[in-house]
């Protein structure tokens, strides 16, 4: 337990250096939400299909109930029951366009995240930054519970609760609880609780900022404090159903799911769900009394 906690302050220590010119302490936020006595209790999961190879590189790390599809390497960093999903790694040989140019791998693209603290985050790679094709970087970083990382590789930067980074490699940006960008680079910027930012470079740019007394009844987060409102509410009502999803080897499977749709085994679906043609229902996602 002792190593784990040099270890947590040793990554705060990292993630407010990057951040020293904005004056922010990540530890207020990220102490309250790790729960230093279940982080022995859970083990992780490596998914395995035939279209990922095996690839292992855990380091002085601790890895609790997280799951893992695709090439990973994880070193000195605690993940707590994060989602790192590896499906759209590129492969050696393949090619993606970046402003027109074309850029081919060299090697197979894998994770590698360090120094960093991911509670209950969802990291989806597609990442297309063209200064490190073959690495998904995840580096001196933090996020809070039920923050998004989708092909957005972080360097010295924090997320806030049901914060989103998408398609939006972060230098040294701190992002508050329930934003969402999607800019494709950004340096040393905060982003205020709420705000919406969407930018196309040269042709769109949409900015929108929930207002604080609405956007608090629904998430609200204070210093040395665990996040509060109705989104916590809502998961908190439902914690023992997602449970069992992940503690029942066999479920019963799903009427009528159409070949086209996809429905992942860690996704909670109530009754009087219908699924319809090309749905993509994600892991823990909860659908009840729904028609997709």
């Amino acid at each position: 337990m002792q190593k784990l906690e040099k270890l947590i302050e040793r990554i705060i220590r990292r993630v407010n250096i990057n951040l020293r010119g904005q004056e922010f302490d990540a530890g207020p936020f990220l102490k309250p939400c790790i729960p230093l006595k279940k982080l022995s209790e859970f083990y992780a999961f490596y998914g395995i299909t035939g279209q990922h190879p095996l690839h292992f590189h855990f380091s002085g790390s601790n890895l609790a109930g997280s799951y893992f599809l695709g090439k990973c390497q994880v070193d000195g960093s605690i993940l707590y029951k994060s989602d790192i999903r590896g499906d759209e790694l590129k492969s050696k040989g393949e090619s993606f366009q970046y402003r027109g140019i074309k850029m081919t791998m060299d090697q197979d693209e894998s994770f590698l995240i360090s120094d960093s603290l991911l509670i209950k985050t969802l990291v989806h790679n597609k990442s297309n930054d063209p200064e490190n094709p073959e690495i998904f970087l995840i580096k001196n970083s933090a996020s809070c519970p039920f923050a998004n990382i989708h092909g957005s590789p972080l360097e010295g930067s924090f997320l806030g609760a049901f914060a989103t980074a998408d398609l939006t490699t972060l230098h040294g940006c701190i992002l508050g609880p329930f934003s969402y960008v999607q800019v494709g680079e950004l340096w040393h910027e905060q982003i205020e609780p709420g705000e919406i930012w969407i930018n196309q470079e040269n042709s769109f740019d949409f900015h929108y900022e929930f207002p604080q007394d609405i956007l608090e009844e629904y998430i609200h987060v204070q210093p040395g404090k665990r996040p509060q409102g109705r989104f916590m509410d809502f998961l908190n009502d439902r914690k023992e159903e997602f449970r069992r999803v992940f503690d029942v080897v066999h479920l019963a499977p799903l009427p009528a799911v159409p070949k086209s749709a996809s429905v992942n085994r860690y996704a909670l679906i109530k009754p009087k769900t219908r699924i319809g043609e090309n749905v993509l229902v994600a892991q823990r996602a909860y659908v009840e009394n729904s028609i997709l």
